[in-house]
């Protein structure tokens, strides 16, 4: 059976595509390993859509995979982020607008939807929250981002670009209330199941994620908010980005830290090692937003060494998940949660 956890392959190999596309530096073949990706995002799309469509589940019963909800709506806005940076002429245009307003929608419904589900079932245990709890309130942040870039492209975008800060007001605030879940449950009751030390990684997607919305928001405020609005998108973009993206790399050692101490005692594939993509990819695209408003070259340099990380991630979960598609391991039931010993 396919859940809409698979949807997470299609984020994952959508973010390198458009993180090399905004990468702060001019290397040769850059744009062209940008394209390449893109497309493979776009095949990866379809052909997720389709096997779903076929033979696709829910999951509505299950607590931990209903909350991948939210990758399907940021899988498709993804994939219509790199269309417009890579794509050719008016098409680019209109087939990105078409996959941003249909996961905008969606997204929005995941967002009120799966809440709804666990504040209207029995409650979850102290022990609980992990990761994926992120997934389904992510989602508006993308649109806010991936709006941001279509603002220059449609009449008068100034309301377009007034609900994209809605779209990331939503997300940002649900995200820092599931962060503190996060971590309560953390210092409270330890790392949990070794199979889902990787979500912890998902952490770095909102933050990543909102720093990239409100860089692309600024930057496209100019001459569609008066001032001093215009001007005052741009100092929040630079005023919030910078202390988000030190919480976010603070984040990461923390995820690092303890990925690599559960590896050590046994660390199984399954698709929630695509939280080593997207969530990372958020940060370059961050970091790399921040080096081209400021010019830093400390910035930039880590916006390079972070991309070198993400296509290393990529290459290697993306052939974990090739030789498991071909073993029929993926295909099988996610086995019951096994605590780590870490």
């Amino acid at each position: 059976m396919i859940g809409p956890n698979w949807f997470a392959s299609v984020m994952g190999t959508g973010i390198v595509a458009t993180a090399a596309a905004t990468l702060p530096v001019h290397l040769p073949g850059l744009r062209a390993f940008a394209t390449v990706m893109w497309l493979l995002a776009t095949l990866a799309l379809a052909a997720v859509v389709t096997a779903f469509l076929r033979r696709g589940t829910s999951n509505a019963g299950d607590p931990v995979l209903v909350q991948f909800w939210g990758a399907p709506p940021m899988a498709l806005m993804t994939v219509g982020a790199g269309t417009l940076l890579l794509g050719p002429g008016r098409f680019a245009v209109t087939a990105s607008l078409v996959l941003w307003s249909a996961g905008t929608v969606l997204g929005l419904i995941v967002a009120v939807a799966v809440p709804y589900r666990m504040m209207t079932r029995p409650g979850a245990g102290p022990d609980a929250a992990f990761g994926g709890w992120l997934m389904p309130v992510v989602p508006p942040m993308v649109s806010a981002a991936t709006g941001a870039l279509l603002v220059p492209h449609v009449p008068d975008g100034r309301d377009l670009l007034l609900g994209c800060y809605a779209l990331a007001g939503i997300s940002l605030i649900a995200s820092l209330v599931v962060i503190t879940q996060i971590w309560t449950r953390l210092v409270g009751h330890q790392v949990g199941a070794a199979r889902m030390v990787p979500t912890l990684w998902i952490v770095l997607g909102p933050l990543g994620q909102s720093i990239t919305a409100f860089h692309l928001l600024g930057r496209s405020a100019e001459g569609v908010l008066p001032e001093p609005y215009a001007a005052g998108a741009q100092m929040l973009a630079l005023l919030y980005g910078v202390p988000v993206l030190g919480f976010a790399l603070f984040w990461a050692a923390l995820a690092a830290a303890i990925t690599v101490r559960t590896a050590r005692t046994g660390l199984p594939f399954s698709l929630t090692w695509w939280s080593f993509t997207f969530p990372v990819g958020t940060v370059v695209t961050a970091t790399g937003g921040l080096a081209a408003r400021t010019g830093s070259p400390v910035l930039t340099g880590l916006a390079v060494l972070l991309f070198g990380v993400l296509v290393t991630a990529w290459a290697v979960v993306a052939t974990r998940t090739v030789r498991g598609l071909r073993r029929g391991d993926l295909r099988q039931p996610a086995p019951a949660p096994v605590v780590a010993t870490v």
